[in-house]
């Protein structure tokens, strides 16, 4: 891929697990190979997978203690947990762009949740251009259908005009009273003035809006903000050739239906969920293989039914299995939809009951909210998977979706010339 514009510097900010970590590092890649300089700020436990894949990396603060955190997955308190926990990384990243030669031509592209010290930075760098990487539909708030707010499901005959206010009333509750203080307090010391909306703040401040999901997942929406850019899931495998180990192809290759459990990669709170997995794949007799790396969370004998693992490329895994059961991470769901593999999704907070409810709403499996969980509904809902003559048909057309770079090269094109105009307004 030739080189559009050389000169541009672009400056990818991220939060978050490796389902947030991921895209960014397709979208990098991708900028790289244009030609254009990248600098990628992440989470500091990330910068093995960064650097392996050729890309300067600058490390931001990152406390492991909050996987503990008991509200960590709440589906309402969830949002304050992180928030606090990334506020150290995020107030690294104005002085970051402070040390920057001021007359560099610069592009940020960054998480939502890093936008308000992206508005720091501009306020202190006339010209910067900054695109926001919205991961999954519930992170661009709307008033259309489909409509879950956390875990409620909004009827579709409710009006327009009170799904703004049940906006409202969600964030003065769970998002305004913990957010606001930080970001007024740092716009304060910037000389700028307060903001009495997060949402409403986040969605204002991008120059360009980046939808990294299809339009078959999710549809542009009239109250998006505009301008917006759409394109598929930009699937990244940090390890693309890796196969399976001989023990687990050995333990997929005695038969049956095999099933495949992961609460998420960051979730060290899953050991009730895993408890449910043991007694349902053993009154449905069939094997199952829990993905974790954290081991502790699981009995210290498994039964032989049951084989751990610490880490598996879902890319080779999926394909061999019979129903993947997961915690609605946009990651893992594009994953699972990549490989036409049925889905149980058990959300527990954030963007996780929305990406439930899309796939169900694609006939590609079901959702069962982890509040609810019990064995008895676990086994009911993988029994209905199991049974259903017409899943994997519908699971392969889903997988055929998936096509060419997935719009990648859109985004590209956008970043582009998003850089030019802010080189044009920074030009005497």
């Amino acid at each position: 891929m030739e080189a559009r514009h050389p000169s541009l510097h672009i400056v990818l900010v991220t939060i978050g697990s490796a389902g947030d970590l991921f895209p960014f590092m397709r979208l990098a890649l991708a900028l790289r190979e244009a030609g254009h300089r990248i600098s990628f700020l992440g989470p500091v436990q990330h910068e093995p997978f960064v650097r392996a894949a050729g890309l300067p990396f600058h490390g931001l603060p990152a406390d492991p203690k909050v996987l503990d955190h008991p509200d960590l997955w709440h589906p309402t308190r969830g949002f304050g947990v992180v928030w606090e926990a990334t506020r150290p990384a995020m107030a690294a990243v104005p002085a970051f762009m402070a040390a920057l030669a001021s007359d560099e031509n610069c592009t940020m592209l960054v998480h939502p949740l890093a936008l308000p010290e992206a508005a720091l930075c501009r306020a202190t760098r006339p010209g910067l251009r900054i695109a926001a990487a919205f991961l999954a539909p519930s992170n661009l708030p709307t008033v259309h259908d489909p409509l879950m707010l956390g875990p409620w499901r909004v009827p579709r005959w409710v009006p327009h005009a009170v799904r703004r206010r049940l906006w409202r009333i969600l964030a003065s509750r769970f998002v305004d009273p913990i957010a606001l203080p930080d970001v007024n307090a740092a716009r304060g010391a910037a000389g700028l003035a307060p903001v009495h909306s997060l949402l409403d703040t986040i969605v204002s401040i991008p120059d360009l809006s980046i939808a990294l999901f299809p339009d078959w997942f999710a549809v542009t929406q009239p109250d998006w903000p505009r301008p917006v850019v759409r394109s598929g899931f930009p699937l990244f495998d940090p390890a693309p050739d890796a196969a399976l180990s001989n023990e687990l192809q050995h333990f997929l290759g005695q038969g049956g239906r095999p099933l495949v459990f992961t609460p998420g990669t960051g979730n060290r709170q899953a050991r009730s969920y895993f408890a449910h997995a043991i007694a349902a794949s053993t009154l449905l007799g069939e094997r199952a293989v829990f993905l974790t790396p954290h081991r502790d969370q699981l009995p210290s004998e498994l039964p032989r039914h049951v084989l751990w693992q610490e880490y598996v490329p879902l890319r080779a895994l999926l394909p061999r299995v019979a129903v993947l059961v997961h915690h609605g991470g946009i990651g893992t769901t594009a994953e699972a939809l990549h490989a036409g593999t049925a889905q149980l999704v058990v959300p527990l907070a954030h963007d996780q009951f929305d990406n439930g409810a899309r796939v169900e709403a694609l006939g590609v499996g079901l959702a069962l909210p982890a509040t609810r969980l019990t064995t008895r509904k676990l086994v009911a809902g993988l029994a209905a998977l199991l049974d259903d003559d017409g899943l994997r048909l519908r699971c392969r057309a889903v997988a055929g979706k998936f096509a060419g770079n997935a719009g990648v090269e859109g985004v590209v094109k956008a970043l582009e010339e998003l850089g030019v105009r802010g080189a044009a307004r920074t030009r005497p």
